[in-house]
């Protein structure tokens, strides 16, 4: 069966199709002409059950297509929970990163997926401090690319419960306390303080 024929199955959820294929042979890490393997399809649908299948047959969750995306990483930045979960139990990496050089939880924390962000930062070995190549931290991203309302504050809770240092400056010396200030983002400045 050609490529494009298992892709389209994937992208529309076809598991009886996608399984069978499976149970004679297909490679459970076809890639398409971008580098997307079939499970990182399957996450871009948000597909559980056609993960599930993929992981059950040999998927690598870890495998990056041309952007540098995984399935593990799209999850993350996306805010699927369930499918990060899922990526958790079968051998997610973490350090394995996207194109800015960051992790799952970074672009977690600049979208304002509160579960995500709990989730990660509360993962064993997490490296809740990674430092991508912008030269911000998770909790750097909330504050600069946040909007500082309640889920943002959350965030940065979160973060810090879960032991995150409060104090690290990005490339210019400036902390997420001071960026909180120059925004007028008290209630994330008291929390950084505190």
């Amino acid at each position: 069966m050609e490529a494009e024929t298992v892709i389209e199955a994937v992208k529309n959820n076809n598991c009886t199709t996608v399984l069978t294929l499976l149970q004679e042979g297909l490679d459970a890490n076809l890639i398409d002409g971008d580098k997307r393997s079939l499970l990182l399809i399957a996450t871009l649908h948000g597909h559980i059950d056609m993960a599930k299948i993929l992981l059950r047959y040999g998927a690598l969750v870890n495998q990056q297509a041309e952007n540098m995306d995984s399935a593990f990483l799209y999850a993350g930045a996306s805010g699927q929970v369930a499918l990060l979960k899922l990526y958790l139990e079968h051998g997610a990496a973490f350090d394995v990163y996207n194109r800015y050089q960051g992790t799952a939880l970074i672009p977690a924390c600049e979208r304002g997926y509160i579960e995500t962000v709990r989730l990660l930062a509360h993962t064993k070995h997490f490296p809740i401090n990674h430092i991508n190549r912008l030269g911000w931290t998770g909790l750097m991203e909330a504050v600069i690319l946040g909007d500082g309302s309640a889920k943002y504050q959350e965030i940065v809770q979160i973060l810090k419960e879960a032991g995150a240092a409060v104090d690290i400056p990005d490339f210019d010396g400036i902390t997420p306390l001071q960026y909180a200030e120059n925004r007028g983002f008290k209630e994330i400045a008291a929390l950084l303080k505190d």
